[in-house]
């Protein structure tokens, strides 16, 4: 088969499994779409552009993206403006409890409640699948541009172009953002273009300057119109500078004389100017809009006030600690990022970019040694080094683009990550042709052509395959309802009616001994009696009978979140699996209870039992302590430099006025060199403190792997009103320029959290 087939073969393959993708995947369930259409719909209705609020509980129903470039949005406005999208509030049904971002064992992963008598091909539907398939349009244009890209830099093996063809297409993720309403798909279109229109801007020598110019002038449009879509094309200004540099630098004779040099810069800078110009005249309106509006000519400081931001800032160790989350997010995390494939692919795919990495280097190695020999010029000082650098970056001037811009997209990330909760792979995207080209570069460009052919085959066919399986075995089946009309076997009967709407048929657990940490399954049968027009949400408490209230819970509406009450007809039968995780901190030993029920989520309203009741109790399971030197044994890791291994309260039922005795045992991990000061506060929602104590302690005397008992007392203030109030402690020392430097938690994936933990809770009555 030719090598142009082949390449029609991928992009008609791609453009199938995309309509797939963009078919299967329920509308609103595709990552950020929830909050990129309504700026679609927004605009396709005749309205201005919205004003970026910076409070997230007023901001409008596209949350962030409101502060994004809109040239996207405008484009899916312009293809959907004829659509009747009215119905946009009913088909966007927020899902109250879900478990946006978070992978579950029990479902509750929808974004959105989806009403199973809607039309998909009508009103919001149609307008969202209509751009959507418009983005994989952009996808297609993308792969034909990674297969150009990546002919720039291996003009002599095809397989190599294939190949990175290839694996852009068949990357599940890409496949996944490109089958839904997204801004990314255009920026990674238009950031694809202009890196090859960069690439070829170094190597024409005959073309006249009318010729040279035009080209400028093209690449800063598309780059304004990359801006216009969203701010990570802006870091293409800073290539097309050294792009139009090498070019001078070439045309005037490759010299490294100062003066050459000051004339080379001189022309860059009049030539960077027709780059500069169109995308200012593109572009630059909307950044002066954002510095009008915001006092920011990014946004960002907007975006960030309602997309909210880390509580600390990561460190670069904390942000590789993240990189599974990061790699899994850019090969396959679907819906809200809480659809994953088997851990298995992940560990494939990435094996395959160990191997990539190691081959690059290795394929760098033997383009310089090749350079070295032929080039004829040895690096003797400054002058002959600086020259090398520069002729090197000529000839392989696609793949230095390549790298670069690769290099500065994921910095950029890397700089964005470290602020907002953001280290998602996805978020790449805009130089997925650069990457899929190295990766297939790294993983064959040294092996000899008739061994990369079948190598690159195999990448290629493998990654088909699990992208073209993927909608079918892992998304589409996420978003059935599987327990409808299904009944439990062997579990325990209540028959308990709610109101004469729902009866709780019955029961069943996974075990009734727990310990800290562990998680308990609670299966209900339900059965519904009568046609209800309100949509009630089903609550599983775990009570802690010291507190009266849940130490651990888990709400969903039926069907695992995906049934709403009104849905369900009288006689329908639907089987829920509840999860409940009991915290660490779980004071043990203690007997608690399970509850359970079904409330209004707007106004938390109880529907009662056929007895009057707000909940029915199912059983007693005994919580029990787990074994150890110290009480309450548990493992928490404060900067590595303490770790908190137990606890012990006197009492956690008081009245104001009565003293709480606290005993903390510490190891420390290593010797430490200050004494920390300890502290423990009761507050409320509103962090109102009714009792604290700050105790310092000696603790640059303590042994690493000694078990230190520190002993903490506080009252309770005299006014404070019943009710249950969180305890929580952490650790501080006092800078010389003042304030509170506090030692965060460290998870066991290597993640800072909260610069305090909440250990417990007491009732106040």
């Amino acid at each position: 088969m030719t090598e142009k087939r082949v390449l029609f073969l991928i992009l008609l393959i791609f453009i199938l499994l995309g309509i797939g993708y963009a078919s299967i995947t329920p509308v609103f369930e595709a990552s950020d779409e929830l909050w990129h259409y309504p700026m679609i719909r927004h605009l396709a209705d005749g309205n201005p552009l919205p004003v970026q609020v910076f409070n997230p509980t007023q901001a409008g129903p596209w949350k962030q993206e409101a502060s994004q470039p809109p040239l996207y949005y405008y484009l899916g406005a312009l293809i959907t403006f004829w659509i009747d999208t009215s119905d946009m509030e009913d088909v966007r049904w927020l899902n109250p409890h879900v478990d946006n971002g978070v992978i579950t064992s029990d479902g509750n992963i929808n974004l959105v409640v989806h009403d199973p008598n809607s039309d998909p091909l009508n009103g919001t539907q149609l307008a969202v699948r209509v751009v959507r398939f418009f983005s994989v349009m952009l996808g297609a244009v993308t792969i034909y541009l990674t297969y150009q890209i990546a002919r720039e830099v291996a003009p002599s093996r095809p397989e190599i172009a294939l190949g990175a063809a290839a694996v852009n297409a068949f990357t599940p993720m890409f496949l996944f953002i490109s089958g839904s309403v997204n801004n990314d798909n255009l920026v990674i279109t238009l950031s694809s273009l202009a890196l090859l229109l960069m690439i070829r801007i170094v190597w024409p020598k005959d073309e006249t300057n009318r010729q040279e110019f035009l080209r400028l002038l093209i690449l800063g449009s598309i780059i304004g119109l990359g801006a216009l879509t969203k701010i990570t094309a802006l870091g293409l200004f800073a290539l097309t500078i050294l792009v139009i540099f090498i070019k001078q630098w070439s045309d005037q004779g490759r010299e490294v004389e100062l003066a050459s040099l000051v004339r080379v810069t001189w022309r860059s800078i009049l030539r960077f100017l027709l780059v500069i110009i169109p995308a200012l005249l593109i572009a630059g309106w909307w950044y002066y809009r954002n510095f009008q509006l915001y006092g920011d000519w990014s946004g960002w400081n907007a975006f960030i006030a309602v997309l909210g931001r880390r509580a600390h800032p990561a460190s670069i160790a904390q942000l590789w600690d993240e990189r599974w989350g990061f790699m899994i997010s850019y090969w396959g995390l679907f819906g809200g990022l809480n659809v994953p494939m088997p851990d298995w692919i992940y560990h494939v795919l990435n094996a395959v970019v160990i191997t990539s990495v190691a081959g690059f280097f290795l394929y760098g190695l033997l383009l310089l040694y090749g350079w070295n020999t032929n080039s004829g010029t040895p690096i003797v000082d400054i002058k002959s080094m600086f020259y090398t650098v520069l002729a090197f970056m000529e000839k392989h001037i696609a793949l230095t683009l390549c790298f670069l811009w690769a290099a500065a997209v994921v910095a950029g990330l890397v700089r964005w990550a470290t602020i907002t909760w953001s280290s998602q792979g996805r978020l790449v995207f805009s130089s997925i042709s650069a990457l899929s080209t190295m990766l297939v570069v790294g993983f064959v460009g040294w092996m000899p052509r008739r061994y990369a052919t079948v190598v690159v085959s195999i990448i290629g066919i493998f990654m088909f395959t699990i992208s073209a399986l993927a909608p079918f075995l892992w998304i589409e089946p996420a978003y059935k309802v599987e327990n409808k009309g299904t009944t439990i076997d062997k579990f325990r009967i209540v028959n308990n009616n709610f109101a004469n709407k729902i009866r709780l048929l019955g029961y069943q657990l996974q075990t009734n001994e727990l310990q800290p940490g562990d998680e308990l399954d609670v299966v209900l049968e339900w059965e519904v009696l009568e046609e209800m027009q309100r949509d009630w949400s089903v609550f599983v408490h775990l009570i802690d009978p010291i507190l009266e209230a849940p130490i651990a819970q888990r709400d969903m509406y039926l069907g695992q979140g995906l049934l709403a009450t009104s849905f369900l007809q009288p006689g329908d039968r639907v089987t829920n699996r509840y999860e409940l995780e009991i915290p660490d901190t779980a004071v043990a030993p203690l007997a608690l209870t399970i509850v359970t029920g079904l409330y209004d989520f707007d106004n938390g309203e109880r529907l009662l039992t056929e007895d009057g009741l707000e909940s029915v109790e199912l059983e007693i399971v005994n919580l029990e302590a787990i074994g150890g030197q110290v009480p309450n044994p548990i493992v928490v890791n404060f900067e590595d430099e303490l770790e908190l291994v137990g606890f012990r309260m006197n009492q956690r039922r008081l009245e104001p006025g009565q003293e709480v005795k606290l005993t903390l045992f510490w190891r420390p991990l290593k010797i430490l060199d200050t004494d920390y000061t300890f502290f423990a506060q009761v507050i409320d929602e509103d962090t109102t403190r009714w009792a604290s104590q700050d105790l310092n302690q000696p603790t640059s005397d303590w042994l690493p792997g000694s078990i230190e008992e520190v002993e903490m007392g506080f009252r309770l203030d005299e006014d404070i009103p019943p009710g249950v109030y969180p305890v929580i402690i952490g650790i501080y020392t006092r800078p010389d320029g003042g304030g509170f430097d506090r030692l965060q938690m460290v998870t066991t994936e290597g993640r800072l959290t909260d610069d305090f933990l909440h250990l417990s809770d007491l009732r106040v009555e």
